[in-house]
């Protein structure tokens, strides 16, 4: 068995880039929302969205990460989160953003592609190589 230093895994770098630039996002719009738009938010009642839609976004984005360190990359499970994020977190944060409350009706599709990632983990275990 290979020693772990002596082990390169070949991740295609965009997908490294996105996910650190997607966790630098959450923390930035957390801040933002917390900081820049607390007033407009509470005006609006829109909070709480803001506040769910960092959650998801800072959560997901710790399970991308935790995903490049997994032999074989799971690419789709990959994809389905990093999906999921930008349709749920973005429709959450453009509803505080704007006020339009009808982007709550786009969403679930975010959170559907959030809960198909999960599927895809939990039945990508038998695909990972034990070393």
């Amino acid at each position: 068995m290979p020693h772990p230093s002596n082990v390169i895994m070949k991740i295609p770098r965009f997908y490294i880039l996105a996910t650190g630039l997607t966790g630098a996002i959450a923390v930035g719009l957390g801040a933002f929302g917390a900081h820049g738009l607390e007033e407009i938010l509470l005006d609006r009642g829109l909070t709480d969205v803001w506040k769910t839609a960092s959650l998801y976004h800072l959560i997901h984005s710790v399970v991308l990460l935790a995903l490049l360190s997994w032999k074989p990359f799971p690419t789709r499970t990959w994809w389905f989160f990093w999906a999921g994020i930008g349709i749920f977190s973005g429709t959450l944060y453009l509803m505080g953003l704007t006020g339009w409350r009808w982007l709550g009706a786009i969403t679930p599709i975010g959170g559907t592609a959030l809960i198909i990632g999960w599927v895809l983990l939990a039945f990508s275990i038998r695909e990972q190589k034990s070393e």
